[in-house]
């Protein structure tokens, strides 16, 4: 009799510990409340949704957001940080190489989140300061409308096919282009000629890949460089584009996450970096035409996975090392 009711006391413990294992996710969710600061190089639709659908599970989270284009934001954040007054919480931009410079500077706050599995070791820094969010990969976008045969490769950009016909995002301004610049300029066979031909073609410089986007579907311009996402995007929505991968290869960022040391809200923060690369963050990624970074989550048509491109890739450190050295050079050849 006594065994009986032991084992009855037992099953009970298990049960109620099982329901309260269960219980204690929602109600953390339910129990952070307060304001998250996020900036961001994402473009303004894709932040809201991505809030909104942060917001389906923590309803009680307001997240304030400043956006524009990598370099301005991280400049932003650097002069706030001068004066000690950083407002950012949780920081999503383009590249690798703006986090390195931001961990150098002790900006960062080291996060293992327990949403790691299935992300590649090296999209995950090592000291845990950022983490990739997706992957952006940089190829060719032209209007078939404006061009008599295909635009397959770097080289064709920098042909007389394409004289006065390219348009491509500014360095200055976008962190991705700016990534870009330091790796095609070091790959071999591309190198500054590459630029240096683009601009004896007349190619135009833009602010971001928005820029290429709408001076391609307009036909303003034949092609250009621009991010995959948006040229597959433009594509879906009526535009008479084709995007392509360059048979040299793509350069590709993948937006890390991070959050900033100064931050008030860890809680808050740390919530919002789960959730981006959560399982459902990466299927939310996928749905709005980026390749998700998660193994297992597919990515979407018009897309190839991380295992199907011809990545383009150099060492994070020198790149680091010669950003605004070929920033300066880019601006005085493009003056």
């Amino acid at each position: 009799m006594k065994l009986d009711r032991f084992l009855v006391g037992i099953a009970l413990v298990v049960f109620l510990a099982a329901g309260f294992a269960g219980m204690s996710e929602a109600t953390v969710r339910g129990a952070l409340k307060g304001t998250l600061t996020l900036y961001t190089s994402q473009p303004e639709k894709d932040a809201a949704r991505l809030i909104e659908a942060f917001n389906e599970q923590y309803p009680d989270v307001k997240v304030e957001v400043f956006r524009s284009g990598t370099e301005e934001v991280v400049s932003k954040v650097l002069a706030e940080n001068k004066v000690k007054s950083v407002l950012a919480d949780v920081l999503l931009v383009a590249d690798c190489v703006t986090f390195e410079g931001l961990k150098e500077e002790g900006m960062l706050l080291s996060y293992e989140s327990p949403e790691l599995k299935g992300i590649p070791g090296e999209y995950i820094d090592k000291d845990h300061t950022y983490v990739g969010t997706k992957v952006i990969s940089t190829g060719i976008i032209y209007n078939t409308e404006q061009m008599d045969s295909p635009i397959t490769s770097f080289s064709d950009l920098a042909g007389k096919k394409c004289m006065k016909q390219v348009i491509m995002p500014s360095p200055l301004y976008s962190g991705a282009a700016a990534y870009n610049l330091g790796v095609i300029t070091r790959t071999e066979g591309l190198g500054w000629k590459f630029y240096e031909d683009l601009k004896e073609n007349s190619v135009r410089v833009g602010k971001g890949n928005g820029s290429v986007r709408s001076a391609v579907v307009a036909g303003e311009r034949a092609c250009g460089l621009i991010v995959d996402f948006m040229a597959v995007r433009a594509k879906a929505e009526g535009a008479p584009v084709e995007f392509v991968y360059p048979a040299e290869g793509s350069p590709a960022v993948t937006e890390p996450i991070g959050i900033l040391k100064t931050t008030s809200v860890p809680e808050l923060a740390r919530a919002f970096v789960d959730f981006v690369i959560s399982e459902e963050g990466q299927k939310l990624a996928s749905d709005m035409g980026y390749t998700p970074i998660k193994e297992g989550v597919k990515a979407p048509q018009g897309l190839k996975s991380i295992s199907e491109m011809k990545s383009m890739v150099y060492d994070f450190s020198v790149l680091k090392a010669h950003k605004e050295e070929d920033k300066t050079r880019f601006g005085n050849l493009f003056q």
